[in-house]
């Protein structure tokens, strides 16, 4: 996450708790996507860009050992604040605290959507590096036909085609599974997608 992002989001955190900053506002399919992959996940979960922590909260409220990182102080402060009893790190995704092979799951929910095109693959890699062999990857992001940017109302966010997002994570080492689309609620109806993806026991050889 770039300065420009994470100062933007620290100056709309409140706004961002108050629309998004709860599972019950979200899509239902959303929560039945995380909710399933979840429990087919070995080991604890890192919630790699949690925001406000909701998602974090709803993992470990269905039994899974879950830890969420993020950029925001704000959004830390608000998770540690409102789930006591889940643990929260500020942290960069590029850069995990993790040791290598440690994480049996990464939720990445539209965590990258802002990241230039160009820094995804290292925060991939990095991903890469903390999960276990086998482990499992579900990453968020909006669809487009092509990578390109478009004006997020927060900061500007990028759409990826399932192809393209499928192709990086390839390269990082991983598997792809199953991948997921639909389209968001009015007044914003954009595409959106999700990718399930396993580590290779290889990918670290």
């Amino acid at each position: 996450m770039s300065s420009e992002v994470k100062a933007a989001y620290s100056s709309r955190a409140s706004d961002y708790v108050e629309q998004l900053g709860s599972v019950a506002s979200l899509h239902p399919s959303d929560r039945a996507l995380i909710r399933s992959w979840a429990a087919r996940v070995e080991g604890s979960i890192l919630d790699a860009g949690c925001g406000p922590g909701h998602w974090s909260a709803y993992l470990a409220e269905h039994g899974n050992v879950v830890r969420g990182v993020d950029q925001v102080p704000e959004f830390i402060n608000h998770a540690r604040q409102t789930y006591p009893d889940v643990s929260f790190e500020l942290g960069s995704l590029d850069q995990l605290s993790d040791g290598d092979g440690s994480v049996g799951g990464i939720l990445a929910w539209y965590s990258l959507i802002h990241n230039e095109p160009s820094t995804v693959p290292a925060v991939l890699e990095e991903f890469a590096r903390v999960l276990k062999p086998d482990g499992a990857l579900l990453l968020g992001f909006f669809i487009g036909a092509e990578v390109e940017p478009f004006d997020h109302a927060v900061v500007t966010a990028y759409r990826w085609s399932p192809d393209a997002m499928s192709h990086q994570l390839c390269t990082a080492g991983f598997e792809v599974t199953e991948t997921h689309t639909r389209t968001g609620r009015n007044p914003k109806p954009r595409p959106h997608g999700a990718i399930i993806a396993q580590l290779k026991r290889t990918a670290r050889a």
